[in-house]
């Protein structure tokens, strides 16, 4: 086997590959057209952040069988054009949890004693004590936006001098978060709170902007911002704003939302900005953790045909996966889907496998649901071999049935979870064995192709709704894939679902959610999938 490690990775990781009996060569800064020259003549590929691994690079890749990325992020991957092609997406995602939220408690201490401008004064030949007034920690409130992996590590070391920690996560379970020592609010709490501001989520629709000025405005006088996850989730320019008027008396970044920093940004010119360049996950530890990580899951995909860290595939025999890809399809998707459906965080999540599907081993569909059901709070930090890792450390009980009788269809996988208080049911199925179909949204039966971006609009059964809805998207010029409509009875409640070619523009939801007789409207975007 023929593995290019394109990207700089420590040595540790590269004498694992040759000692399995690999071809090595380690070709780093390869421009676009270099890569593409390359690429076909190599089974595996190994990349941290720098090379990007686009759609035509994996078009051009005519032996690759395996992409690791050493590290969590995946943003320069395009994983979807790899599982086209069959190609094994694989990272390791924990290898820098520990690095990670050791630099983000770094930024926090060096930004409240303002060390980075301390120093620079002392270089210029100066000596202003009196200029450098700091800020205690003891006693003060962090507010940790996203409690995961890094998150959780970070309370760990704030609590251990002294910080109150609060943090807001709508998917982690209260008692998971009482053992934490950490108390779980919702964001406006956490504004109005915190003195210190982290955030650790992923960058998704969701969380682009989630810090922006009507945020800010929410907050404390004085309040100080750490950004050490992705560039994007605070908005820059209304934070440099903030810093401009006092209202945020410091911000810390290692992240931006265009890498690398232009010389001219506004906020690389505020004496209450400091940053880094995204260097949260380098130390040699942490690299040498992922380098022996990704080496180690290809060794074992090419010699024993399991796929550990996959993020497209889950670690299933090479022999049993035609049988089950239709289902784990299925099985993610439904997950997917009800991840977007409910509210609260999630404490339980039963999986029934009905009919023939129930004779088929069900482990990997199960890893699948948990994929699809985790994928929205953790993008792609989460994988087919992390996911029931991910859902014990969050308090999440999972559990399987089976049961041969599927009704009218001959397999059925339910999914039911039980999130603030209630308990929401979501089934589907297989079309002519492979065309994956949701059947079931709680009280209503339903046919439903689950792909792209979807409306699903709980409405009163009164005359008008349909062409209401109908209105409001042909003035905005977006065009329906598909409809369909379910109800529990006559005059009740009624489920419509429109199958969108594109995202919505904004404010549309909000012109849907005020028509009469509209109960509420959900956009669940099921691109994300694989």
């Amino acid at each position: 086997m023929k593995i290019l490690v394109s990207d700089s990775l420590s040595k540790q990781g590269i004498d694992i590959l040759q000692k399995a009996g690999f071809t090595v060569d380690v070709k780093t800064k390869l421009s676009k057209e270099e890569l593409l020259k390359e690429i076909p003549a190599y089974d595996g590929l190994i990349v941290r952040s720098g090379t990007k691994v686009t759609a035509e690079v994996i078009a051009a890749a005519e032996k690759l069988k395996v992409i690791g990325r050493a590290g969590s992020g995946l943003d320069n991957v395009d994983a979807q054009a790899a599982t086209r092609r069959g190609i094994v997406v694989m990272n390791t995602p924990g290898g820098n949890t520990v690095t990670t939220a050791e630099h983000t408690m770094a930024m926090i201490c060096a930004m409240t004693r303002r060390i980075p401008q301390a120093t620079a004064s002392m270089r210029a030949g100066k000596w202003e004590k009196e200029k450098f007034m700091g800020v205690e920690l003891y006693n003060k409130t962090l507010g940790i936006v996203g409690i995961g992996q890094i998150g959780g590590y970070l309370a760990k070391l704030a609590q251990g001098i002294s910080m109150n920690v609060i943090a807001f996560d709508p998917y982690m379970a209260e008692e998971r978060a009482r053992k934490m020592g950490v108390e779980v609010v919702d964001l406006p709490e956490l504004y109005r709170r915190a003195d210190v501001i982290s955030v650790h989520t992923p960058l998704t629709a969701e969380t682009r902007s989630l810090i922006n000025a009507a945020a800010i405005a929410q907050m404390k006088p004085g309040v100080m911002i750490v950004n050490c996850a992705r560039g994007g989730i605070v908005n820059e320019a209304d934070l440099a704003e903030a810093l401009k008027s006092k209202k945020v008396a410091a911000a810390a970044f290692d992240v931006f939302d265009e890498e690398p920093v232009k010389p001219d940004h506004p906020l690389l010119a505020l004496e209450n900005f400091i940053c880094t360049p995204h260097i949260g996950a380098s130390t040699t530890e942490a690299q040498e953790n992922v380098a022996i990580g990704i080496a180690e899951q290809i060794v074992d995909y090419f010699t024993k045909g399991i796929a550990r860290g996959a993020v497209n595939i889950p670690s299933v025999p090479p022999e049993l996966l035609p049988t089950l890809h239709p289902y784990l399809a299925l099985a993610e998707k439904i997950g997917l889907l009800q991840a977007q459906l409910y509210e609260g965080g999630l404490e339980r999540v039963t999986v029934e496998y009905s009919g023939e599907v129930a004779s088929l081993s069900v482990a990997p569909l199960t890893l699948a649901v948990l994929k699809g059901l985790l994928t929205p709070i953790l993008e792609d930090a989460v994988n087919y071999v992390n996911a029931p890792v991910i859902a014990k450390e969050r308090g999440i009980e999972v559990k399987e049935v089976k049961s041969s009788d599927a009704g009218d269809f001959i397999s059925v996988i339910r999914v039911r979870v039980e999130a603030g208080k209630k308990t929401h049911r979501l089934a589907g199925t297989l079309f002519h064995k492979k065309e994956p179909r949701v059947i079931e949204i709680d009280n209503f039966q339903v046919e439903v192709i689950p792909e792209g971006h979807m409306l699903l609009i709980l409405n009163v059964d009164k005359p008008g709704v349909i062409g209401a809805v109908g209105r409001v998207l042909g003035d905005h010029k977006i065009n329906i894939a598909r409809m369909q409509c379910s109800r529990e009875e006559r005059g009740g409640n009624a489920l419509l679902i429109i199958g969108l070619d594109a995202p919505l523009p904004n404010g549309v939801l909000q012109t849907i959610q005020s028509a009469q007789h509209i109960l509420s409207v959900i956009l669940a975007d099921l691109s994300r999938a694989q």
